[in-house]
């Protein structure tokens, strides 16, 4: 991780690379931020609980400042781009969604600026398919800031978490996208339904969970045969009954199953079954998705957390010119 940038020693910093923007990923249970110097280097970063369901009416403002006052003080012609769950309905203020296919400079004409020229607000992405609509917040920046980094125009990519997005971009622009209500269901599961009984406890135990890989291949591949995942989650109790599956072993294959399940639904293309599929987000998700890809024969990129911040610089750059991502 970068350096804390603190005011007191802006002068020593900016000889060397001055902040050129201020990144933040505002979501539902979690706030981050960085600075950036031109070509999108993070000078610093910051991560705070302060999520949206911590903010109350009328005080993002104040919890803004709370969390940047400082970094804004000493740059006070810095210029932010808050992409995330702040732009919703429940947000600091709602950013009306673009419509799919989209690229940066659509994201860009649509900005939501709190502040002309200084606070913006990074619109959503909407999308219908089959009659039905579809939403993204903050996926997006991630989108274009992995195409970025990896020098590509056309891709598939996941971004595995709560929601998963399934995204594919052509000629640069997001062309369409579908979400997996993937890790909210294995929660439900995992702490509210009958198999928690023959599972790990949750709570602190549940974070230091042992994965068993084996057991999430097993998941993973019985998820592709038929039956269904409403049928094939039952093994997870039954196995455990006959003294046939550990309580560690039956979290991962709980956890093998559903992105199994995610995977079957999906139906890559035979294009994305050639070239790959992009992996976006945490170490923890990323490997199971790299794995539970791999055992189906996909090839799998990996892009980290950074995606955002220079999905952030790429859509700074597109309205500005100077900030390469």
């Amino acid at each position: 991780m970068a350096a804390e940038w603190r005011p007191d020693c802006a002068p020593q910093v900016a000889s060397a690379a001055a902040p050129a923007l201020l990144a933040v990923d505002w979501g539902t249970t979690a706030l981050r931020g960085a600075l950036l110097a031109e070509g999108g280097v993070v000078l610093a970063e910051r991560s705070s609980p302060r999520g949206l369901l911590c903010v109350p009416a009328g005080g993002w403002g104040a919890a803004f400042e709370a969390e940047f006052g400082d970094w804004l003080a000493a740059g006070p012609d810095l210029p932010c781009l808050m992409a995330g769950m702040v732009g919703s309905r429940q947000g600091w203020a709602e950013a009306p969604y673009c419509a799919c296919p989209a690229g940066p400079l659509d994201l860009v004409a649509q900005l939501l600026w709190l502040q002309p020229g200084r606070l913006a607000i990074v619109p959503g992405l909407s999308t219908e398919a089959g009659g039905l609509p579809d939403v993204m917040r903050g996926e997006e920046t991630q989108v274009f800031g992995a195409l970025a980094l990896l020098g590509l125009s056309d891709a598939t990519l996941v971004l595995p978490g709560t929601h998963s997005k399934w995204v594919t971009v052509q000629g640069g622009c997001i062309t369409g996208f579908a979400t997996h209500m993937t890790g909210e269901c294995f929660a439900l599961f995992r702490q509210h339904s009958i198999l928690a009984r023959t599972l790990p406890a949750t709570g602190a135990a549940a974070a230091a969970e042992a994965w068993v890989p084996e057991a999430f291949d097993r998941g993973v591949l019985q998820a592709q045969a038929a039956g269904g995942l409403l049928h094939h989650l039952f093994a997870v109790r039954a196995l455990s009954l006959f003294d046939r599956l550990d309580a560690a072993s039956g979290a991962s294959l709980l956890s093998g199953l559903v992105i199994g399940e995610e995977l079957r639904a999906q139906a890559l293309p035979a294009r994305a079954r050639v070239s790959g599929v992009v992996v976006i987000g945490s170490a923890t998700l990323s490997t199971r998705y790299h794995r539970a890809l791999g055992l189906l024969g996909v090839p799998v990129q990996t892009v980290g957390t950074q995606a955002t911040w220079h999905g952030l610089a790429a859509l700074m750059a597109s309205r500005t010119g100077t900030l390469a991502a």
